[in-house]
């Protein structure tokens, strides 16, 4: 018996995921698709699970050379100052963390860990680092200081290691406009960790690049707006699919080809139609979220 998601055309069920990751909301997609919120949501659900499953399964074994690794915020429910002690324990709302690391030369996004900015969470995601790689990298992070014992845990001495400790200013803006302003970057100080990394490519510019990206592309991560997530699985599930279809579908304008098949992975060009399939070809249920909404809120991918 097929479920009711199935039931909607493969051409709707493409436009509605089309739309998730370039951006819109999940009411201004059911507006536009002609499907209720639930519909949407119940979609985002299935896409995320099979996504996640493809991506743990596929990106295994990947040659790369130089990885770079950052952390980007955002939060689900309310804002930590706005939510209470027993919903910030239970993981239900307040500030989360996306820990993203990147292949520097496909582009490639390697590995994904959801939680705080603990050293706990720097351990969860480290190690699915090293998993799914193929030899020793030159690794570049900045420098939070839960990087160093993550790092050693996960490669020891087998990894070139740096970190990028950006310093910052106070922006020169004054008044209201200064919310609206970054701070200034002063300078950088590159510090060799582990290993002997090339001083010229001790960089996080690439992954950081990519945080922008992840904001234009996922209005949960749009900021001074009511697009966040509400749920913890929803925002689980909108990183799965958009780390899925950026790495196989999206072709890199500089590369001209998707960063998983620059990095070897695929020779495959995937398109939206194929994550719905990936969808229709799941014939059971995906394993747990892992610890995120329990003791160590984390859940690494």
């Amino acid at each position: 018996m097929f479920h009711f998601m199935n039931r909607l055309p493969l051409e709707t069920r493409v436009q509605i995921l089309s739309m998730l990751v370039e951006g819109s909301s999940m009411r201004a997609v059911s507006r536009v698709a002609g499907v209720s919120i639930n519909t949407v949501t119940k979609l985002l659900v299935d896409a995320g699970e099979a996504c996640e499953a493809f991506h743990d399964k596929t990106v295994r074994n990947v040659a790369a050379k130089r990885v770079q690794c950052d952390e980007i915020w955002s939060f689900v429910g309310s804002k930590a100052k706005n939510t209470s002690f027993e919903k910030k324990r239970s993981g239900e709302a307040g500030d989360v963390w996306t820990w993203t690391a990147l292949d520097s030369d496909s582009k490639m996004i390697l590995n994904w860990t959801v939680g705080d900015r603990s050293g706990a969470t720097a351990k969860v995601f480290m190690g699915g680092v090293a998993d799914r790689l193929a030899g020793r990298v030159q690794l570049t992070t900045d420098g939070h200081k839960a990087y160093l014992l993550a790092v050693d845990k996960a490669f020891g001495a087998d990894v070139d290691y740096a970190m990028l400790d950006k310093i910052y200013g106070e922006s020169a803006e004054r008044g209201p406009a200064r919310r609206y302003s970054p701070a200034v970057c002063l300078g950088a100080q590159k510090k060799a960790i582990e290993g002997n990394p090339d001083p010229a490519h001790i960089s996080t510019s690439h992954v950081e690049r990519q945080n922008l990206t992840m904001r234009m592309s996922m209005r949960r991560f749009t900021r001074l707006t009511n697009g966040f997530s509400k749920k913890v699985d929803n925002h689980l599930n909108a990183l799965a699919l958009y780390f899925v279809y950026y790495n196989f579908c999206r072709i890199h304008k500089t590369l001209r080809v998707t960063p998983a098949m620059a990095a070897g992975i695929t020779d495959e060009l995937m398109d939206m139609g194929h994550i719905v399939r990936l969808i229709d070809q799941a014939e059971e249920a995906p394993k747990k979220r892992g610890p995120y909404k329990k003791s160590a809120k984390t859940v690494d991918a």
